[in-house]
């Protein structure tokens, strides 16, 4: 697979069936991208959920001893099998030696965060005293903005893209009340275009061009949580200091996501958390950025003992020793037992790198994306057949391994349909959102027989939630021997 390039996933399936002279919805494609995938032994590194532990199932449509198919590591990643193996370490040692533990083993819990910081800042592409590992990510968000967002007469502003996350929205428009100043005057939300669903790039430069003079910070996500587009940091990044800008990004559905190169773009402040595609488990370890050209011009608004330089933190003489850059905005001493589920996984995405990661994660995406619009497209012949579309961008460039479905049916159906047979997805408002874990996932886990599945379900004949979801299922699903016995029973 390190030969494959991936700029147009639908190419390369393409050519990649040709040559084994087959179609790309035949199986025979799926077990050959397995077989050339370098990554796919990752995957024993993580527990799948049985689908008979799974609520909502029912357990007479599927194999109650399967994995099920997950699909939502835009909203909680997997646990590592070491997660355990690691808090049970701590714990023994808090149960054998106590205080002690402080300064003793191989992760002290007075710089536990420090003994795997350097293995967070390799993943967002920064230097360790540039990366910290602290609180969550909301806390983190605040206290960044803080110390950026100093705002004046003349420059107030907050830019951000419209329908951000609502806790990143939340903690703008505080930021501005504890200014004195009002959201409506400056949050500048910017939105798509009438009739699309997503930010066109020289949208949100000309916007950055025209309003920048009265921008004091641009703060946007790396990748959208609802329609998955992934923002090009680097060129808001570019853009924005060329008006003055001070520019920080959250990046909570980038980070183990997509590659990211904090440093190298001079992106100003970041933060993350870590429970989704970094698999750290639910209320993980939060992550913190400031680039080093910031660390000491940049200070704390709010200080507290880990602030204190750690050579000197322990003298209790109350004089501030202020830790220069991202490590001063730590607070309080780390939570050892968050520590150990992210090292766990850390660990994993050190095995390999973000380039491989990613070129896998593209295929893998662009594979599902071909699968689901071979069968589930609109179909002009046939208003009355069921579709869907898909609003994250089709560009590879402007989208990570998160799909989100708009369907023409309720989506509440084809969500309760997939919850059945064990398929674990999420769902806002109107979209249903799959998202593939390439570090924890394989080919034919996206597969589905083509010739058998339009026998079983008569897809042009298909008009209800149900057989759309029976579709989808269909396309995710792992399980070739029962597909085949469910052939041979029609």
């Amino acid at each position: 697979m390190d030969g494959i390039a991936v700029n147009s996933p639908s190419q390369n399936l393409e050519d990649i069936a040709t040559t084994l002279g087959c179609r790309i919805v035949d199986e025979k494609l799926a077990f050959y991208l397995d077989q050339q995938d370098k990554l796919q032994h990752l995957k024993d590194e993580f527990h799948i959920p049985k689908v008979k532990d799974l609520p909502f199932v029912d357990l007479t449509l599927v194999k109650p001893e399967d994995n099920c198919i997950y699909l939502c590591g835009h909203s909680l990643g997997l646990q590592h099998k070491k997660a355990k193996v690691y808090l049970d370490e701590e714990l023994e040692k808090w149960a054998k030696i106590g205080v002690h533990g402080h300064f003793m083993g191989s992760r002290p819990w007075a710089t536990g965060d420090e003994c795997i910081v350097d293995l967070m800042a390799k993943v967002v592409g920064a230097k360790t005293e540039e990366t910290a590992l602290m609180n969550g990510l909301s806390v983190n968000l605040h206290l960044l903005l803080l110390s950026f967002y100093k705002p004046t007469l003349n420059r107030h502003k907050i830019l951000l893209e419209a329908k951000a996350f609502p806790s990143d929205q939340y903690a703008v428009e505080s930021q501005i009340r504890l200014n004195g100043l009002d959201p409506q005057e400056s949050m500048l939300l910017l939105s798509p275009r009438e009739g699309e669903e997503t930010l066109r790039m020289e949208d949100i430069l000309s916007t950055i061009e025209k309003e920048g003079n009265s921008i004091a910070v641009i703060m946007f996500s790396g990748v959208q949580y609802y329609t998955g587009q992934l923002f090009d940091m680097a060129s808001i990044t570019k853009s924005g200091h060329a008006k003055g800008c001070f520019v920080g990004f959250d990046l909570a559905h980038a980070v183990g996501n997509v590659e990211i190169y904090l440093h190298d773009w001079g992106v100003d402040f970041a933060c993350w958390c870590t429970y989704k595609y970094l698999n750290s488990g639910a209320g993980g370890l939060g992550g913190a950025f400031i680039h080093e050209k910031h660390a000491h011009n940049i200070k704390p608004t709010l200080t507290g003992w880990w602030s204190h330089k750690m050579e000197t933190r322990f003298q209790m003489d109350n004089v501030l020793n202020l830790s220069p850059g991202v490590n001063g905005f730590r607070i309080s001493n780390p939570p050892i037992l968050l520590v150990c589920p992210l090292q766990a996984t850390l660990e994993v995405f050190n095995q390999t790198d973000k380039k491989s990661l990613r070129r896998k994660s593209v295929l893998l995406t662009g594979y599902l994306e071909y699968l689901i619009k071979h069968y589930f497209s609109k179909d002009p012949d046939n208003p009355q057949k069921p579709y869907l579309n898909i609003i994250t961008p089709s560009n590879v460039e402007e989208r990570g391994c998160q799909l989100s479905l708009a369907f023409s049916v309720p989506i509440k159906f084809v969500f309760k349909e997939l919850e059945k047979r064990g398929v674990v997805v999420s769902r806002y408002s109107m979209l249903l959102f799959l998202s593939d874990l390439g570090i924890a996932m394989l080919f034919h886990e996206c597969d589905q027989c083509g010739s058998s599945l339009r026998m079983h379900y008569r897809w042009n004949q298909c008009l209800g939630a149900d057989c759309l979801s029976l579709l989808l299922v269909n396309i995710c699903k792992s399980d070739k021997e029962s597909e085949r016995k469910e052939g041979r029973k029609e």
